[in-house]
């Protein structure tokens, strides 16, 4: 039996698993049940490789022996199935809706899964909106996991609201591109996720630079990294700082992202967990 039992319109079942029960407020927090590590990775701002960036983390993690997982919460612009090489349906064998797994073992839930094709549009309202993501939450069977990463849409309303205020996330990651534009967005999702008492974890910089593969040589192609200020004026870490890559472009393409090697990527992961190890010491210390 497929999960959501969707039409070619992209429509959601009418009763999904883990919707809440009548009279809940939506307001009301989830159970992580065996989910050590709940890391929502956004941006504000559409383009700048926040998919991408959330999937090469959870690789990273999972190669330290971690077990890791990705919600995309980018419903109606899901890219992480696409980066892994993933189809569906999803099943659901009475457990809890069963996520598509990558070839390291990473479990995945998309609302990509939902439709027929990767041409099928998903024309949801909100509402629509926010109930998937809460079933894609509490009623998937992801078993035990050191980290879920949730792989955010832009902008700063429904479904970030919906994830900040129903999900027990432990921060944020943000990713930004070097121009100044990208800056201002993020810093909207910053302050939002500040407002909400959300942990900001730190920061990824996307299309940072481009290295000659013969000379070595930087070129920063979107001009100056404003990274550090960003990092410097919220008080957070700069994780990691991604190249432009053509070879990290093909393997995503490919759908075989988890054979891309980044040390990078690796570095950024320990970055991730030091700051979530921080975040969780000053929470004691505050009590």
């Amino acid at each position: 039996m497929s999960a959501g039992g969707p039409s070619s319109t992209g429509h959601p079942s009418s009763s999904p698993a883990g919707a809440r029960p009548r009279g809940q407020s939506v307001t009301a927090r989830m159970e992580k049940g065996a989910i050590r590590h709940v890391v929502a990775v956004g941006s504000g701002k559409g383009g700048v490789g926040k998919s991408t960036a959330t999937s090469l983390l959870a690789i990273a993690l999972r190669r330290t022996g971690a077990s890791v997982g990705i919600l995309d919460a980018d419903v109606t612009g899901p890219s992480v199935p696409k980066l892994f090489g993933l189809t569906g349906p999803l099943l659901d064998r009475g457990e809890g809706i069963e996520p598509a797994k990558t070839a390291s073992g990473i479990p995945v839930v998309s609302s990509q899964f939902l439709v027929e094709d990767d041409q099928t549009p998903v024309i949801w309202r909100g509402p629509l909106v926010t109930r998937m993501i809460l079933q894609f939450f509490g009623g998937v069977n992801w078993g035990a996991l050191d980290y879920l990463l949730i792989d955010m849409p832009p902008g700063t309303s429904d479904v970030p609201l919906t994830v900040f205020q129903t999900i027990p996330i432990d921060g944020m990651v943000f990713v930004l591109s070097p121009q100044e534009l990208a800056a201002l967005i993020v810093r909207k999702a910053m302050n939002m996720a500040r407002e909400l008492h959300v942990p900001l974890l730190g920061i990824v910089e996307n299309f940072a630079y481009f290295e000659c593969p013969h000379c070595k040589e930087r070129t920063e192609l979107f001009g100056p990294s404003g990274v550090a200020r960003v990092a410097a004026e919220y008080g957070v870490p700069v994780l990691g700082r991604f190249p432009v890559d053509p070879q990290l472009s093909i393997r995503g393409d490919a759908g075989r992202l988890e054979e891309y090697p980044s040390d990078i990527a690796t570095a950024a992961a320990k970055a991730l967990q030091d700051s979530l190890a921080t975040k969780a010491s000053q929470k004691i210390t505050m009590i």
